[in-house]
């Protein structure tokens, strides 16, 4: 059998929910195909803890556990890590140095979609509708005027390089609009303003099972605070998902096109969501891609999954031999 190591914790926001999506997949995971081991990552402390509790370190040189003088290499890495290192391109860097396998997107892919800024210039050359917005480095003098005439109020205020929503500020005034910079500023160096398109929020999955790009569903996500934040995505009672989006063929067959145009030009593997805005008039706007989705019990995918009647065992199992090949 197969040995897996499933890659948890990180070095961001989201490190209490990668904790929860690597336990659902440890908990899945066929143990007649695959024997798994949870592999702890938080700064420089990579870790294995055994059924006793016994924590052991992992050997980055190779990344390998050893117990009891008998060392263990893995066949392939389940990445399950939300935000960095396991959704930036850092850790896919790491094994391909190594050359041992991993799910999901390769370095490139990672490091380009984890970027909100220069996905969103990467995937409007693809023909993809998106919002007016400008990026600004840490250091950058910041023109206000110049923000309000291309993003006008509201607007959102986001860290380039961070996911689940954190840092992210809908601001409607400029006093907002400074606090909400400082805020973003605090996460990460550089931030994008994205001007706001009132709308619905769908999200698409989307995967590739046996060499074929294969679509999933797009859910409407309603949200009972003012946007899909932090906190309304990992409350149970303060989001609502509705599988399949009621938003018309047009604008389901649009957003299904350039969801697989994205995946494919971009190079995806794996599990892949994409999220969008649907306009009052039906149109989409792409918003951003999350190369590692949640797969909590309140994530979408898992969601999309039970919805198109498929066994999220046998997605866990087909990710892992495309890993593979």
């Amino acid at each position: 059998m197969k040995k897996v190591a499933i890659l948890t914790g990180g070095n961001s926001g989201e490190y209490e929910i990668s904790l929860k999506t690597a336990q659902n997949i440890f908990n899945i995971l066929d143990k007649n195909l695959f024997i798994p081991y949870f592999i702890h990552i938080k700064g420089l402390e990579w870790t294995y803890t055994d059924s006793n509790g016994k924590i052991y370190p992992i050997d980055k040189n190779d990344f390998s556990l050893t117990i009891d003088h008998k060392k263990t290499k893995f066949d392939v890495v389940f990445i399950a890590i939300h935000g960095t290192p396991g959704e930036d391109g850092k850790i896919q860097g790491y094994f391909d140095m190594l050359q041992i396998p991993y799910t999901g997107c390769d370095l490139f892919s990672s490091a380009l979609t984890f970027n909100k800024y220069f996905c969103n210039l990467t995937v409007a050359h693809f023909g993809v509708p998106i919002s007016p917005s400008l990026h600004f480095y840490k250091n950058d003098i910041i023109d206000y005027k110049q923000i309000i005439s291309v993003c006008e109020l509201p607007c959102f205020v986001k860290p380039c390089n961070s996911g689940s929503s954190v840092g992210v500020t809908k601001v409607h005034n400029e006093k907002e609009l400074q606090e909400a910079i400082k805020e973003a500023f605090r996460h990460d160096n550089q931030i994008m303003i994205e001007r706001f398109i009132p709308g619905r929020e769908v999200t698409c999955g989307m995967t590739r099972i046996n060499g074929s790009i294969q679509k999933l569903a797009i859910t409407e996500i309603i949200s009972k605070n003012e946007f899909y934040d932090f906190e309304s995505k990992y409350t149970d009672h303060l989001h609502d998902m509705k599988t399949p989006a009621e938003i018309g063929e047009e604008c389901n067959n649009a957003i299904f096109d350039y969801s697989e145009t994205i995946y494919h030009r971009l190079g995806c593997k794996g599990v892949v969501r994409m999220d969008y805005i649907v306009t009052p008039e039906g149109k989409p706007i792409f918003l951003e891609i999350n190369t590692i989705p949640g797969q909590t019990s309140m994530s979408i995918i898992p969601h999309q999954i039970q919805f198109l009647g498929m066994d999220i065992k046998d997605l866990y199992t087909n990710l892992i031999l495309e890993a593979l090949s």
